[in-house]
Order: structure tokens, then sequence, then C-alpha cells
């Protein structure tokens, strides 16, 4: 069993935590805990209102929608590295969508801001909210986590990341 355990380890890694460096994995796995103020004073106001107050931005507003380069998509509040290129999709909805996420970069809470409840998912490292996750993307996996733009940063392949937000 620990055999597994580790072998699935080193696969998760290879899909999407290998591009930190070791010694930013520690690091990357604790949770970022600032206080909304804090973030206030850190974050532009479009970025902070998706981020840390649920907002949403409009449909067909972020410049992600048309990015098509190799590379990764960071949460704008912290640098986790939540999305790979080779993850997003098309899905016509004006914001930028992935069939799949890093291996343990998000989280999800039932969402009853609506009439009927959703599925929202927020970064793991910093619980900044990204946006909301349904049931109707591409295989391999049928998911569609609908990202809003603000709420990452785009890194082109070959470019280093940005380093953990402390």
């Amino acid at each position: 069993m620990k055999r597994r355990k580790i072998l699935q380890g080193f696969a998760q890694a290879s899909l999407g935590l290998a591009v930190l460096p070791f010694s930013e994995l520690a690091m990357a796995m604790t949770k970022l805990m600032k206080s909304k103020s804090e973030w206030q004073q850190q974050l532009p106001a479009a970025n902070y209102a998706v981020l840390f107050k649920d907002s949403t931005e409009r449909a067909g507003s972020s410049p992600l929608n048309d990015e098509k380069r190799a590379g990764s998509y960071v949460c704008f509040a912290c640098n986790l590295p939540l999305f790979k290129s080779e993850l997003k999709f098309d899905s016509g909805t004006g914001w930028p969508s992935f069939f799949n996420v890093i291996p343990d970069a998000v989280e999800t809470r039932l969402d009853f801001s609506m009439i009927w409840p959703r599925t929202e998912y927020h970064c793991a490292r910093c619980n900044g909210h990204q946006g909301h996750l349904f049931k109707d993307g591409p295989q391999p996996t049928g998911l569609r986590y609908c990202n809003n733009g603000v709420a990452l940063q785009f890194i082109p392949a070959g470019e280093k990341l940005p380093e953990l937000r402390t």
C-alpha cells in the first residue's frame, strides 16, 4: 500500500506540482493566512473583488479567453499554479475554462448564493475565489472549471514562475 501512495505522489507531481522547485513544494501546501484588508491593500480592486468578495467578472472581458500559448495559469493572489495550458478548452461561455486542475491546487464548497446550489472552487493555498465547477465539460473528465480571468495570471512556458507570495 505504501508503494502505491509513493507512485501516486510521483504521478501527481509529474502532472503539475513539478512546476515548482522542491524548496517551494512545502510552502505551496501550507495555507496562506491573510486578512481581507491585507489582500485589499496588495491587489488591484477588480482582482480583489473576484478573489475575496466572490464577485464575477463580465463574460468575454478576460484576455485569457484568447490565450493559446503553452504555459501555466497561477492564482493572481498567491501565485500558486492552478492549471496548465493543456487543460484549457474553449467552452464558449466567455470565461477561461479548464477540464482539470493541477492536483491539490483547488478546493471546493457548495455556493448557495443563487436559487440552486453550485460548486464553487477556490485556491487551496490562499482561499481566493476562482470560479464554479460544472459537469458539462469535455472528456476525459466531463468537468468545466469556469474561471474568472482576473483571478489568474498566465505565465508562458519557458518563463520562470513567480515566487509564491508570503
